[in-house]
């Protein structure tokens, strides 16, 4: 797989780009500020409808003008795909595929697939929650789009159930309202239960790539690992996960019930809701200790190099890789963690790179690659 074109209108600091890719190692070079990275983090929303920069797509959109708009064409073997992608802040996004009628952007999920590394990638390890929760639920959607529809409805009633949680710290003992969380409780269950389903089966497939990835990026002396932290179960190990990823659907819904039962007094006292997959996490381990508050600063770039390679080789399993897109990445590594990115890169069918300084390119990955400079 990789993307043969791509056009950007109104889309950051570009008014108009159109630019010619091709497989293989392409390489973006230019000082910081040239717009090296707004062009791969376009071609990362075309696969994943999401920036790694910022969490809503006001930014994305050229300053004086009121929409952005992204087209790409991605090859599959014999197959081309057109999308153009309508980013418009406070409304809904539509894409067209192929030329076609407009439809809602999440249509065009699955057409390209990509894995971008970041400089920001150092924040799955050592950030808050959210970040593993975006990471994990992400892999999920490219591995099965229609996790995207349970997710962002998940979001929706969880806001109305938030909203109604609030008023009630008012009157908690209203019946009207009791009644109405009840609805919620039924509807937030439901969905969450479908989303940790997504999230067991995908941890129970991710840890063996992210152990093997692991160890080509180290000497590996020591494992890589992760807990499950959850609001409805105990702290999940490997063998939990593999148990968990075998239960119903109607099991998880009935343990996601069973906690807002739970924590109803809480929630209504501190107007939240305590208990779902919007409040838990993953805790990364090296050698059984948390990567967080023991690990050193190489370990965890290593670490978080890992989980990205993982996601790569995992999306690879059916044979087709995705679009590798590594902005700005190398400067952040010693020499030897370069070349063990590019040597385990090497399988990827598009490799686009951002970097300011041609020198901090592994030979491995520079010696056939385009070199296309933004100053």
């Amino acid at each position: 797989m990789y993307i043969d074109h791509i056009s950007l209108l109104d889309y950051r600091t570009y008014a108009l780009l159109s630019l010619p890719l091709s497989a293989g190692v392409t390489v973006f070079l230019g000082s910081n500020g040239v717009g090296k990275t707004n062009i791969v983090e376009a071609i990362d929303y075309a696969a994943s409808l999401s920036s790694h920069r910022v969490s809503h797509d006001g930014p994305l959109v050229r300053m004086g003008a009121s929409r952005a708009y992204i087209r790409t064409r991605t090859v599959r073997g014999s197959q081309q795909t057109v999308t153009e992608f309508e980013i418009a802040p406070g409304q809904s996004n539509r894409v067209r595929i192929n030329r076609a009628a407009p439809v809602r952007a999440k249509e065009a999920l699955g057409i390209a697939r990509t894995v971008l590394f970041s400089p920001e990638d150092l924040q799955l390890v050592k950030g808050d929650p959210a970040g593993r929760r975006r990471f994990v639920d992400e892999l999920a959607v490219s591995l099965r789009p229609v996790v995207a529809g349970y997710r962002s409805e998940y979001e929706r009633i969880l806001r109305q159930r938030n909203s109604l949680l609030k008023s009630m710290q008012r009157k908690a003992r209203d019946e009207n309202a009791l009644s109405t969380l009840s609805v919620w409780d039924e509807q937030l269950s439901t969905l969450g239960a479908q989303l940790l389903s997504a999230r067991f089966r995908l941890l129970q497939r991710f840890l063996p790539q992210l152990r093997r990835a692991y160890a080509g990026l180290t000497d590996g002396s020591k494992e890589v690992g992760f807990n499950y932290e959850s609001t409805v179960f105990s702290s999940m190990g490997e063998r939990s996960i593999e148990h968990a990823a075998l239960m119903r659907i109607e099991d998880l819904k009935e343990a996601l019930m069973r906690g807002f039962t739970e924590r109803r007094r809480d929630e209504i006292e501190r107007g939240v809701t305590l208990v779902g997959p919007h409040r838990e996490d993953i805790t990364l381990l090296l050698g059984g200790m948390p990567v967080k508050h023991f690990a050193s600063h190489g370990e965890s770039w290593s670490v978080a190099l890992a989980l990205r390679l993982g996601a790569f080789e995992l999306l690879s399993d059916d044979g087709d890789t995705p679009i590798l897109i590594l902005d700005d990445v190398f400067a952040e590594l010693d020499s030897s963690r370069r070349e063990g990115l590019a040597a385990l890169a090497s399988k990827a069918e598009q490799i686009i790179v951002t970097c300011a300084v041609a020198g901090d390119l592994p030979a491995s990955l520079d010696h056939h690659a385009l070199h296309v400079r933004l100053d």
